[in-house]
């Protein structure tokens, strides 16, 4: 049966490799695309988002332009991690696909309203529409099924400060508001928080088995020069690959090895499949006064608070198994979408 999913979305290239491992999941229904400001401006998000969506010839899917600016304080972007549109080297024609007419915190609420405790939340990029979505329906996390979140760091350093994680760095007062909201919801939202995403690496020979996957060939290598191109004559495949190769230039600039940390494509895939992780209850909190820690995510594991858990934070996972249900599904729907005799 499938599965339908909200999802919201800064693309940005780790969520793009969500976007399409949810496309080509038979088990997902994808009935609605937040774009919400973060790795790049909520216009250019939502820009990527209707392109990916050309190009997996994908059905007529919602996309709602979300909020231009956190809750309280200024936007800040990541070109220098994800490329100055967001998905690295890809080039992706402008799509004609009109974006809807409702924001995206009105969409989160209307589409919640008309499925009551039918459907799945997914968000992988900063919690502003989501937060905003609270303020229309405070009863939103009753009315979901389940929400998955990508972002958080407890027992790991951020990857942003210290202790930040980038989602909650650039709106902790919108995480704030989502977790203090959602402890109220039926079945405590699944924390995807850096401890874990950091083992999600994909590596070059994860490119190539996708190539292969559709019948042609991917060569990526870390003897590349900066800037390669992808030759793949299959389109989805040389979009990915040159979306991915800018994330690996950039995680080696940063000496973490030639490689792409898939933080939301994981979080996509445990939406669809909580068994893929091992999970752990606590109640989470979001510090925003600290001098040094301010958009920190805290988790009290042990209930020293005196407050009931409001999170299931996935504590392990099997990488192997995910990255062959990515390539399965992506390299297949690739192959679907452009036969050899069509590729190019």
């Amino acid at each position: 049966m499938r599965q339908q999913i909200i999802v919201d979305v800064d693309t940005g290239i780790d969520d793009s490799l969500a976007l399409l491992y949810l496309l080509a999941s038979p088990d997902a229904e994808i009935v609605g695309i937040a774009a919400t400001a973060g790795n790049v401006s909520a216009k250019q998000v939502a820009a990527n988002n209707l392109a990916w969506l050309d190009l997996c010839r994908a059905p007529d899917i919602e996309v709602a332009l979300g909020a231009s600016a956190p809750l309280a304080i200024p936007l800040r972007t990541t070109e220098d991690t994800h490329g100055p549109q967001g998905i690295g080297y890809a080039e992706l024609p402008e799509s004609t696909r009109a974006l809807s007419d409702r924001t995206a915190a009105q969409m989160w609420v209307d589409l919640a309203r008309a499925h009551p405790g039918r459907l799945l939340g997914l968000c992988t990029g900063p919690l502003t529409n989501l937060a905003l979505a609270l303020r229309i329906e405070p009863e939103l996390p009753r009315l979901l099924r389940r929400l998955v979140i990508m972002g958080g760091s407890f027992n790991h350093p951020g990857n942003t400060t210290p202790t930040n994680e980038w989602n909650v760095h650039v709106d902790p007062e919108a995480a704030k508001a989502v977790f203090d909201a959602f402890g109220a919801a039926p079945a405590r939202p699944i924390v995807c928080a850096l401890d874990i995403t950091e083992t999600i690496e994909m590596r070059p020979h994860h490119l190539r088995q996708l190539a292969e996957r559709t019948g042609s060939v991917e060569l990526v290598a870390e003897s590349d020069p900066p800037g390669t191109r992808s030759v793949a004559p299959n389109p989805i495949v040389r979009h990915i690959s040159d979306a991915v190769r800018f994330y690996f230039e950039f995680h080696r600039h940063y000496d973490q090895g030639y490689l792409a940390h898939m933080h939301d494509p994981f979080a996509a895939a445990v939406a669809l499949d909580p068994a893929l992780a091992e999970l752990r209850p606590a109640t989470v909190d979001v510090e925003l006064t600290g001098t040094l820690t301010r958009a920190t995510t805290v988790a009290d594991w042990a209930g020293m608070w005196g407050r009931e858990p409001n999170a299931d934070i996935v504590i392990g996972t099997d990488p192997a198994l995910f990255f062959d249900r990515l390539v399965t599904r992506v390299g297949d729907l690739a192959r679907t979408l452009y036969p050899a005799s069509e590729a190019r």
